[in-house]
């Protein structure tokens, strides 16, 4: 199971949201290139980025940001916010990106889902979040009626490279993972999911990867505020 530190970007900082809410943002460090270097050093293999103000205008923001991150640092990234156009996609993966994330447009505009994962093998993730199972989209503002399992369902056959399943409730909460719903997911589907939301110690870790199904797992308040170290989480996941 891969370990993805995370890195969510907010006025060109790196901020850590309470459940989603743009007004309940703790800022961790204002220099996001440094960050990702330091993870980097302590041996990630992945880096989740997250353009929140992008997610809510829909376009990209916080694009001076993960071009400094992608500039800094040699391992994969994979970017979601604001990523709603095929131009949009083919420009950040022509900067460096290694993998977009589509999340409201999986909802609003799935063909563009499916033509962007054939135009570009591999690049393409789908990012379901989710409320009481119910997807929700533009930042988490709108909830939808769609359930995140028809969701994940609906691109079985589109070719993407994973997807990301984040339970809002959990987010930033550091009350640990939603590892039933997670794992009821990734049974459901032959496509990779990654764990996001709540990730906030190694006990947590182990619970995701010992379902056998769950492919990776994202962390990020709990890396900032020091309850994860990562390298030893990273040692732990290898042993």
């Amino acid at each position: 199971m891969i370990l993805y530190p995370a890195i969510d970007l907010k006025d060109g900082q790196c901020v850590r949201l309470l459940r989603g809410e743009m007004d309940k943002a703790t800022v961790f460090g204002d220099d996001p290139a440094a960050q990702a270097s330091a993870f980097c050093d302590a041996g990630c293999e992945w880096l989740h980025l997250v353009d929140l103000n992008g997610a809510f205008a829909g376009h990209p923001v916080n694009a001076a940001a993960v071009e400094a991150i992608l500039a800094a640092v040699d391992v994969p990234a994979q970017l979601g916010g604001g990523i709603r156009d095929m131009a949009t996609i083919e420009r950040w993966l022509d900067k460096g990106l290694a993998r977009v994330i589509l999340g409201t447009v999986a909802v609003e505009n799935p063909d563009l889902v499916r033509e962007a994962a054939r135009a570009f093998p591999g690049k393409v993730a789908v990012g379901i979040d989710a409320r009481k199972g119910r997807v929700a989209t533009k930042g988490w503002a709108e909830e939808t009626d769609v359930m995140a399992t028809d969701l994940a369902r609906a691109f079985e056959d589109a070719g993407v490279a994973a997807i990301i399943y984040t339970d809002i409730d959990r987010d930033g909460a550091m009350a640990g993972p939603n590892v039933e719903a997670t794992e009821a997911l990734a049974r459901a589907v032959s496509i990779p999911v990654i764990a996001s939301g709540g990730v906030s110690s190694l006990a947590d870790l182990v619970a995701l990867r010992d379902t056998g199904v769950i492919a990776g797992a994202i962390s990020g308040r709990a890396l900032y505020d020091g309850a994860l170290d990562l390298r030893a989480a990273l040692a732990a996941l290898k042993g």
